[in-house]
């Protein structure tokens, strides 16, 4: 009868990411912490620095450390934001004045800490969808517990919106939507794409990205009563920083 093969054990780097990773999730490590940089790893283990350079990657492509230039590799933990796609988005939820944001961050402090409103011409997919060129567009970044987490850009369509609220940077309790509906524009329908792709450099400065985190991308498109959309929605996550539920029935 053979023996069984005898498994073999993951490499150096490996085992030292796992140790650090170990004692990150018991919380010995807490964020913001400085994990042991290379030289370090390096007298502790007996290992050379490119070594120590692969244990600490593997932690940073996980999104539990971020590098800071200069500094040293820091600890990144971050309870995900749980965004339910037809909670956050309810008639009840905007028009009562609730952020929809509440929705998500369920009492966690969050901020728009830039906001850009402009009159532009639109791209032509977004064109395409609103049927005019002609557009105000809002562009905001988001933060939770003081991180930043989403990009998000909206077009409206300049015909429906001008000298309303929406073109100017804070529309006040409820957002644009409650915005909307003063105007008589309630949205009634919503529809949102959802894709993963990898940041561009202006997102990763943006949204303080480690190296090899992805990006989720959210189309929505806001619908009126008869149909017509009122707005185009692309929004960017920090695919780290997010959960997506979505309930159905069967």
């Amino acid at each position: 009868m053979s023996e069984s093969p005898v498994p073999h054990e993951p490499p150096i780097y490996r085992q030292i990411a796992d140790a650090l990773r170990d004692r990150i999730l018991s919380g010995d490590l807490r964020d913001g912490d400085r994990l042991p940089g290379e030289n370090a790893l390096m007298a502790e283990y007996t290992i050379a620095r490119a070594t120590a350079r692969q244990a600490l990657a593997v932690l940073i492509n996980e999104g539990l450390a971020v590098p800071k230039r200069g500094s040293g590799v820091y600890v990144r933990l971050f309870k995900p934001i749980r965004r339910h796609g037809s909670r956050r988005l309810a008639r009840r939820q905007w028009g009562e004045g609730r952020s929809i944001w509440d929705a998500d961050t369920r009492g966690r402090p969050f901020t728009v800490d830039q906001v850009e409103v402009a009159r532009e011409q639109a791209p032509d997919e977004v064109a395409n969808v609103l049927g005019t060129p002609d557009v105000w567009v809002r562009r905001r970044r988001y933060l939770v517990d003081s991180r930043p987490v989403q990009l998000a850009t909206s077009y409206f369509p300049a015909r429906l919106v001008e000298g309303s609220p929406i073109t100017q940077p804070d529309t006040g309790p409820g957002g644009v939507y409650a915005r909307l509906g003063d105007l008589d524009l309630p949205p009634v329908h919503f529809t949102e794409e959802v894709r993963a792709r990898m940041p561009s450099p202006r997102e990763i400065a943006l949204l303080g990205l480690p190296a090899g985190t992805p990006v989720i991308v959210v189309d929505r498109t806001a619908y009126l009563t008869e149909g017509s959309p009122v707005e185009v929605n692309e929004m960017v996550l920090d695919a780290a920083a997010y959960v997506l539920q979505y309930d159905f029935d069967a």
